[in-house]
């Protein structure tokens, strides 16, 4: 999906990049923070003992993104017919939405879980917007960066750099999780 919006692509379809791509950010953003005000109403444990929750989910998720065949998954992609049926807005904002709640379409890292689990432990829907807000916005990014994508050839080396650094972005996605479950313990911790 990653490179189905490319201004090569939009401009294939007569369509403008910066409309589609922009209501893709802002759906996604959108329906993060939608799902992240639900989830931060759930009431949940005290602070301390949400931070502890927290590290420990974030453990797990570290866990699961090291043997992706345990992730528990849906198998369902945003459906790239609407790219040739629908305006580009429309398809812009449909994908954001859907990627943005994270769990309809197929979840490659446990960090997606980790997000929900933040947003739930958050303890207000405001925060849980926050927490799912900035979920959404970092599942956007990296359509906002493929705007330099204007030849095919750039097109074909954009994907290889993706798929020779897919594992170090796994890799660092473990990382990340780890530091942060280290963080949250040691903030429960004092």
């Amino acid at each position: 999906m990653l490179t189905s919006i490319t201004p090569l692509g939009e401009r294939g379809r007569g369509r403008r990049w910066g409309a589609t791509v922009t209501a893709y950010a802002v759906g996604s953003v959108a329906a993060g923070s939608a799902v992240g005000a639900l989830l931060g109403l759930v009431p949940g444990p005290r602070p301390r003992a949400a931070l502890v929750v927290l590290a420990v989910g974030l453990l797990l998720a570290a866990a699961l993104d090291l043997r992706p065949a345990l992730l528990p998954t849906v198998r369902r992609q945003v459906n790239e017919d609407w790219l040739g049926v629908y305006r580009g807005w429309v398809c812009g904002a449909g994908f954001g939405l859907q990627l943005g709640l994270g769990v309809v379409t197929i979840v490659t890292t446990a960090a997606v879980y980790a997000a929900l689990l933040a947003a739930a432990l958050s303890g207000s829907w405001a925060a849980g917007a926050l927490v799912g807000g900035t979920f959404g916005a970092v599942r956007a990014l990296p359509a906002i960066l493929l705007r330099g994508v204007t030849t095919t050839d750039r097109l074909v080396a954009v994907s290889r750099r993706l798929a020779v650094r897919a594992r170090l972005a796994s890799y660092a996605t473990v990382g990340a999780l780890v530091a942060t479950a280290v963080v949250c313990g040691a903030l429960a911790a004092t």
